[in-house]
């Protein structure tokens, strides 16, 4: 953007010379100073200094024009393509009047000796455009991380709750069991039951078990399952503004699938958020097939560790990916293990969530 005030400044020699000269290259520097500053405030998130700073380049855009004339309208592409970023519900009106002005006020006074402002005005429309098309891509990537800590959150919350609540369920009962046989243990010690050995055998082979299922519990925070996948992949959907069509029980799948399974959902779920700008996503579930088709541009996603990795894991399982565009639009993923089924996917029951 600075480039527009070097434009301005080297235009002014044509118009004038002397110490006027010298007051109009002051201006300029001026303005590149106070949009420098005004950058840094939209930056700082100081809105007040901001306008304060942006009507200042308004002032020292007109007390350039009498010195500068038509070349000053460079300054106003840089005026006019701020107020279109900061601004973007007036972007049609404020472009017009800037792109008018710069037509018409060369035009209209006579005494600067030229026609309408055809190159500021032309610059001045496909800067504002494309200044607002990088706001737009700033804008979406600042959601997009925002998004992303979100769905890291609530995949960090929903999987405290399942330990809390595996906890709970595995140590309250077996707890329990292990308190009632150990009273009944020292009661039949007490009378010199021989049944009292029996009894301390169980309570061990409990306390055994119950340490199993917690070390299973546990484990299962770094272990990638489909169930849980199925569950972070909702999460992932929604904080994306894809509904989500996805199956509610994996019973259908093999378990000797269900953890490539997994990491197919995990993968093809996170490049149709990345990649395919869909508004709907569907996985189908069978014995030995998963398939994950969105309805976005059809694009596929940039050859990656991911996809890369995900073939290696397929072909090891001796299996075969088959992606490719998806009729009428969308992107398809379908990965099969085994003799390919004539049947077709047998889908589970699946939720709709938006």
């Amino acid at each position: 953007m600075l480039a527009y005030p070097g434009v301005a400044a080297s235009g002014i020699a044509q118009s004038t010379s002397g110490a006027t000269e010298v007051v109009g290259h002051v201006i300029v520097a001026a303005f590149a100073v106070a949009y420098v500053l005004t950058a840094l405030s939209v930056a700082w998130g100081r809105t007040t200094q901001m306008w304060v700073l942006f009507g200042a380049m308004n002032l020292l855009f007109l007390a350039e024009l009498p010195i500068a004339h038509d070349n000053a309208f460079f300054l106003a592409v840089v005026i006019v393509s701020f107020a279109a970023m900061v601004r973007p519900q007036y972007l049609g009106m404020i472009l017009a009047a800037g792109v008018l002005a710069a037509l018409v006020v060369p035009w209209a006074v006579r005494p600067w000796h030229v026609g309408p402002g055809w190159t500021p005005a032309i610059l001045m429309v496909f800067t504002s455009l494309t200044v607002r098309g990088f706001s737009e891509l700033a804008n979406a990537n600042r959601a997009l991380l925002e998004a992303r800590a979100e769905v890291a959150r609530l995949a960090s919350e929903a999987e405290r709750a399942r330990i809390s609540r595996d906890l709970h369920d595995l140590l309250g009962h077996s707890l329990t069991v292990i308190t009632v046989k150990s009273g009944l243990a020292r009661r039949l010690a007490e009378s010199g039951s021989p049944k009292a050995i029996e009894e301390i055998t169980a309570v061990e082979g409990l306390s055994r078990q119950a340490l199993t299922d917690v070390r299973a519990a546990v484990s299962g925070y770094r272990e990638v399952t489909l169930n849980g996948e199925l569950a972070r992949g909702r999460e992932l959907l929604r904080a994306a503004g894809v509904v989500a069509d996805l199956p509610t029980a994996t019973d259908v799948v093999d378990p000797a699938h269900q953890e490539l399974f997994g990491w197919i959902l995990r993968e093809g779920l996170t490049n149709v958020v990345r990649h395919a700008h869909a508004t709907r996503c569907t996985v189908t579930l069978s014995s030995s097939q998963i398939e994950i088709r969105d309805d976005g541009t059809g694009s596929a996603a940039p050859n990656g560790n991911g996809l890369t990795g995900l073939r290696e894991r397929v072909a090891a399982a001796g299996g075969t990916v088959d992606s490719g565009p998806a009729s009428p639009h969308g992107w398809r993923l379908r990965v099969t293990l085994g003799r390919p089924e004539t049947s077709g996917l047998l889908a589970t029951t699946k939720e709709t969530v938006a």
